[in-house]
């Protein structure tokens, strides 16, 4: 009997709902080998980028049947996020329970080196920890691994992997083995890594090409799973996450710019019950008795009511200077000459602020002299927490030190790590708007920012209680898969099985 079935025999009031399907073709090989060992327990992990506890626990769950299956005769409760809560790296702290400090990557992008070059986008390579996958190949299991961020270029696993939505474009080789990528190819799988443009005012087009996505990863996952042999699966969908960005103001009474009976109103209610089912037929398919679910989300949404216009602020603070003065136009940092012989900090765009010093002995041409870049920091940290909106109220930022946040610092972290509006204001790089206030994305049209808890689900592992757990932690992940390999974590991990908290 399939997982679902049995939570369908639970649950009399719910049952045929969700879509259903047949096992694959006994005949695969891939199929044989799975089912060599009947007994042998298996994982199965589905990542739902910034899904919010409160649309997947509380206001969709009449539309989603199957993970509200999973929820109520499981141990669900909200997951906290790192600091910042950030697509990249969240996912990989949640793979190898380390924090962005030990990974040494603080955002998409990240300094290389202490010159003023600017900021480089993370790829796998930069990820030196030990993954779930990594830990799960040593032991001799076969992985599926499926657009878990970054993992482009793809790396060698026991079993495949397919790259996240960092690959540049269809040319890449963004498969492991190479193979794959004409395999999936052949047979009829375009596969999408992303909503291309999505920052984008043509709501309708957000909305049409997160479907496209979804149907396109589901159909791979579906192909891998009944050709490939595998003990841990995982997938990570990127589509709550773009329509989250894109349509938030339509579908969240709270947004500033919420209008009711607008035409996209129940667009992402919509989105969730086709999501729901796609995850219905993989778990009808594949996932038996022996089989653990975890459904988790790296991070939640809320809705962005602006941006703080970080680099602006600061120099109205007589931080940062240009050799030819404020522009006289909105223009990106990197477009503009520094005065660097004057300028003490400059700041990046993003969900979150970086703010980095130009210290003496440490940047090119730095002036903080280093028995003052305590001070320095310690003053930035005060003014920057002591902001008003543009309405006059506090603004509830926080300004950390990175050491202060993580067991440790590698690679080039920010000097301080910015939370604006306790992260209902974004941090916006560009100069020339005028003001410290602005209500237009400067990267491109984007209607929420991440928020602090994401969700955990878990469903079918051996001597699991059910109910809501609070106190769940996004390196928690980590442990909790493979303690049901009976396989120690990571040397260091700072996690723990949800199992033993």
């Amino acid at each position: 009997m399939g997982l679902l079935d049995r939570l369908k025999k639970k649950d009399d009031s719910r049952a045929g709902e969700g879509p259903q399907g047949t096992r694959a073709a006994d005949s695969s090989s891939a199929q044989a080998e799975n089912e060599k060992d009947p007994n042998r327990r298996k994982v199965m992990v589905i990542g739902l980028d910034c899904a919010p506890p409160e649309h997947i626990f509380d206001e969709y769950t009449d539309e989603i049947p199957n993970l509200t299956k999973l929820r109520e005769n499981g141990m669900f409760g909200p997951l906290e996020s790192i600091t910042p809560p950030i697509t990249v790296p969240a996912w990989m702290c949640m793979m190898t329970s380390k924090d962005p400090g030990t990974l040494g990557i603080y955002g998409f992008r990240n300094r290389k080196d202490h010159t003023y070059d600017g900021l480089s986008f993370a790829t796998s390579w930069a990820i030196k920890e030990p993954t779930v996958w990594d830990i799960l190949s040593e032991a001799g299991k076969d992985c599926i691994v499926m657009s878990v961020p970054p993992s482009y270029p793809p790396k060698a696993l026991k079993g495949v992997q397919i790259g996240c939505f960092l690959t540049p474009n269809d040319e890449a080789e963004y498969t492991y083995p190479k193979e794959l990528k004409q395999e999936l190819v052949s047979n009829g799988i375009n596969y999408i890594f992303d909503v291309r443009n999505f920052r984008t005012d043509d709501t309708q087009y957000i909305i049409d090409e997160s479907y496209k996505m979804t149907e396109e990863r589901f159909k791979a996952a579906d192909y891998l799973l009944a050709n490939k042999p595998w003990d841990f699966f995982m997938m990570v969908e990127m589509g709550p996450d773009r329509l989250n960005h894109g349509i938030w103001s339509y579908i969240d009474p709270n947004h500033p710019r919420f209008e009711p009976d607008n035409p996209h109103k129940d667009a992402l209610r919509d989105y969730y019950r086709y999501l729901d089912g796609k995850v219905g037929e993989l778990l009808d398919k594949y996932a038996d008795d022996n089989t653990t679910v975890l459904v988790v989300s790296d991070h939640g949404a809320k809705p962005m009511y602006g941006g703080l216009c970080f680099n602006e602020w600061l120099v109205n603070e007589g931080y940062l200077n240009f050799e030819e003065g404020m522009p006289a136009e909105v223009t990106p940092f990197n477009k503009l000459t520094i005065d660097w012989s004057k300028t003490k900090a400059w700041g990046d765009g993003g969900y979150y602020g970086r703010l980095f010093l130009n210290v003496e002995g440490r940047e090119p041409n730095g002036i903080i002299p280093q028995d003052q870049y305590e001070a320095v920091r310690d003053e930035l940290i005060a003014k920057i927490e002591a902001m008003v909106d543009h309405e006059g109220k506090p603004m509830g930022n926080k300004a950390h030190k990175p050491e202060g946040i993580y067991t440790t610092t590698n690679g080039v972290a920010p000097d301080l790590i910015v939370i604006f509006g306790e992260l209902r204001w974004r941090s916006v790089g560009s100069v020339g708007y005028g003001d410290i206030y602005t209500f237009e994305n400067d990267t491109g049209s984007d209607e929420a920012n991440h928020a602090e808890h994401g969700i955990f689900i878990m469903n079918n592992a051996p001597g699991q209680p059910t109910g809501r757990k609070e106190g769940l932690h996004l390196w928690d992940v980590h442990c909790t898969i493979l303690e049901q390999f009976g396989l120690d974590p990571a040397p260091q991990a700072l996690g723990t099985s949800a199992l033993k908290k």
